[in-house]
C-alpha cells in the first residue's frame, strides 16, 4: 500500500511579502520604513493593544486616538474595516 505524498509546504504569497511604503498619516503610527502588509497589520495591532484602544463593551471595535483618527477618518471602526482603511495608506 503506497503512502499519500506529503502536502506541499505552503509558500508565502509574494504580493503579501512585498514591502510597501506607508503614507505620512500611517507612518505616524507604525514608522516610515517600508513593510510587508502582514507586518503593517501586526504593528497596528501592537499599537492598539499598547494604548488599550479596543472598545471595552464591544472588543470588535477600535477607538481612535489622536494618531489613528486621521487614518480612520472617524472616532471608531470595526476590526473588519481596519484592513481596508490601512490599505488606502500603503503604496
Amino acid at each position: 500500500m503506497a503512502k499519500a505524498p506529503a502536502a506541499a509546504e505552503r509558500k508565502p504569497n509574494a504580493a503579501f511579502m512585498k514591502p510597501l511604503t506607508p503614507s505620512p498619516i500611517l507612518a505616524a503610527v507604525i514608522g516610515a520604513d517600508p513593510l510587508p502588509r502582514t507586518e503593517v497589520t501586526k504593528k497596528i495591532w501592537e499599537y492598539i493593544k499598547k494604548h488599550d484602544l479596543q472598545d471595552a463593551a464591544n472588543r470588535r471595535n477600535i477607538n481612535a486616538d489622536d494618531k489613528l483618527r486621521p487614518l480612520f477618518g472617524k472616532d471608531q471602526v470595526s476590526m473588519f474595516e481596519l484592513t481596508k482603511l490601512v490599505n488606502a495608506h500603503l503604496k
